[in-house]
């Protein structure tokens, strides 16, 4: 038993989500979804978030929900974000459960607002399985080769890579402070006081990243500026030569028409079976 709570902590801790947030914001090589071509999982990924809000028959909706469930555990999406998804999808169907019995309805008054919430829940798992399939330098690549301009694709790249460098600096700051502080002796109701205390940390941990952060955006524009960062912008060679590695192949036309299908299947489903 004592291994078991140990093992169970050590998922628990603040590394450990560190660790898994990261994977998912940076993505994985070996799911089926990083084999395609980042610009048809755009293309994908843009139908199936815009389609559902189209949708307003359930059995198409819940026959879209099972290829997207078998895509996001293909690729190989952490448990805390799909923990942290089911928790807000059980609150959300708890509280609408709760609201049409607490003011004189029924169970029937359920069902038409699920509708919505199995609409978000679609979109949820199409982003959560392209995106954590699609490394930043191939997002940001994808954007450039379709026209975006290069400041724009650049700063979703430079994104993705100071997000592990400003969890790491919020987590370094939270350990100076508590180091130079005093924890509350007394914990309080509920822990109410060490909660007060660590929200106020968190707060006072904020500025000093801001600051942190603006010194180190400063030292890698001058850098990006001393390699020719800004001709490379403007210069069709350089654009050609970075998006160079981007092929869109066989098996990506045929993703795309797998994909045509079942919805043409799905749709000609729907219209014998609607509730």
């Amino acid at each position: 038993m004592e291994a078991i709570k140990q093992s169970m902590l050590d998922k628990l801790s603040v590394e450990q989500i560190k660790i898994e947030l990261m994977r998912t914001a940076f993505g994985r090589q070996s799911t089926l979804l990083s084999r395609f071509d980042p610009r048809i999982l755009l293309i994908w990924y843009s139908f199936f978030a815009i389609a559902p809000w189209f949708i307003h028959n359930k059995a198409i909706l819940l026959g879209m929900l099972i290829p997207m469930l078998a895509l996001t555990l293909s690729s190989k999406v952490s448990p805390l974000v799909l923990i942290i998804m089911g928790v807000g999808l059980i609150s959300e169907i708890s509280y609408i459960l709760f609201g049409s019995l607490f003011f004189g309805g029924s169970l029937a008054g359920v069902w038409p607002p699920m509708t919505l919430t199995l609409k978000i829940l679609l979109i949820s798992l199409a982003s959560i399985a392209v995106f954590s399939s699609m490394d930043p330098e191939k997002l940001s690549d994808e954007l450039l080769s379709m026209g975006m301009p290069g400041q724009f694709s650049f700063g979703v790249s430079y994104g993705y890579r100071m997000l592990p460098i400003l969890i790491e600096e919020y987590h370094n700051l939270i350990h100076s402070f508590r180091l130079r502080g005093r924890a509350p002796r007394k914990k309080g109701f509920l822990y109410m006081r060490s909660l007060v205390y660590m929200a106020k940390i968190g707060v006072f941990a904020f500025y000093p990243l801001i600051l942190n952060t603006a010194k180190r955006t400063r030292t890698t524009v001058e850098a990006l500026e001393v390699r020719g960062f800004t001709y490379a912008l403007v210069s069709p060679e350089a654009k050609r030569l970075k998006i160079s590695h981007m092929q869109v192949r066989p098996h990506d036309f045929i993703f795309l028409g797998c994909s045509l299908l079942f919805m043409i299947a799905l749709v000609g489903f729907g219209h014998f079976i609607s509730f």
